[in-house]
């Protein structure tokens, strides 16, 4: 029924060969669209994890997600970053979401920032909605804005909003 064409093979060019495939396409056509068909969408990688034992001086930059368990001296900027609870991170963090069960020493910005009842933040927070858990130990002010990833970006009208945001520092801790 179907049989090998030996077109394609070198040095073979007979007559008989280019008269059967004369009324279909060439074997050097461009592929149609049709010839591409969709590929199923690629799964989301795993978060990077920055072990205990390492210590970073610099900052890190990534669109994708983050796990601090070490010590990072440095800014910090992601999609999703948790910090863990022997993490240590002295510099500004900027990330979608942030959760922080561990130390942070600098600001935070985010849209989603949660601090757990092991958090320890000393730094003002920038965000857009903000969970505190009981027993997280928090210094600094805590300031809501639309868009708290772009760093010019100010509330459209000043003094609406959190009213801690208005306190140039307020000291929050909740104990459970």
């Amino acid at each position: 029924m179907f049989s090998k064409s030996k077109i394609n093979e070198p040095g073979n060019k007979s007559s008989d060969d280019q008269s059967s495939t004369s009324g279909s396409a060439p074997a050097t056509s461009t592929p149609t669209p049709s010839d591409y068909r969709a590929s199923a969408p690629k799964p989301k990688p795993p978060a990077s994890t920055l072990s205990a034992d390492l210590n970073i001086t610099g900052n890190i930059k990534t669109s994708g997600d983050i796990q601090v368990e070490g010590t990072v001296e440095g800014d910090i900027r992601a999609h999703l970053l948790t910090v863990g609870e022997s993490a240590t991170i002295k510099g500004e963090v900027t990330a979608d979401d942030v959760v922080v069960n561990g130390r942070i020493i600098g600001r935070v910005r985010g849209l989603k920032v949660r601090l757990t009842s092991t958090a320890r933040v000393e730094g003002d927070i920038i965000h857009k909605t903000i969970a505190i858990e009981s027993g997280a130990h928090f210094e600094g002010s805590v300031q809501r804005q639309d868009d708290p990833l772009n760093p010019g970006a100010r509330n459209a009208k000043p003094g609406q909003g959190n009213p801690a945001a208005a306190t140039p520092q307020a000291t929050a801790t909740a104990k459970s």
